[in-house]
């Protein structure tokens, strides 16, 4: 599957409100946009993007970024030990 459709359809990415205090919470970043600070992560050119069933996974430095392909919802994101 290639990344490209991830990338075409990045203005579709979003999140709920949970899923903004799970990112947060599981990043431990403190910023008011976490959709933006994840499309920042998954547009930068060193972002492994690979899909596997129904989502998308975006790998940068120590973190993955869960994306369901169909509706675009961040579903959450993990620091990689």
């Amino acid at each position: 599957m290639n990344k490209e459709i991830l990338l075409e359809n990045i203005d579709k990415i979003h999140t709920t409100k949970m899923g903004i205090d799970r990112i947060r919470k599981n990043l431990k970043i403190d910023t008011n946009d976490v959709v933006k600070y994840c499309k920042e992560k998954i547009l930068d050119k060193e972002c492994n993007i690979y899909k596997q069933g129904k989502n998308w996974y975006c790998e940068i430095n120590n973190i993955k970024i869960t994306i369901n392909s169909y509706s675009y919802t961040i579903i959450t994101a993990h620091i990689v030990k």
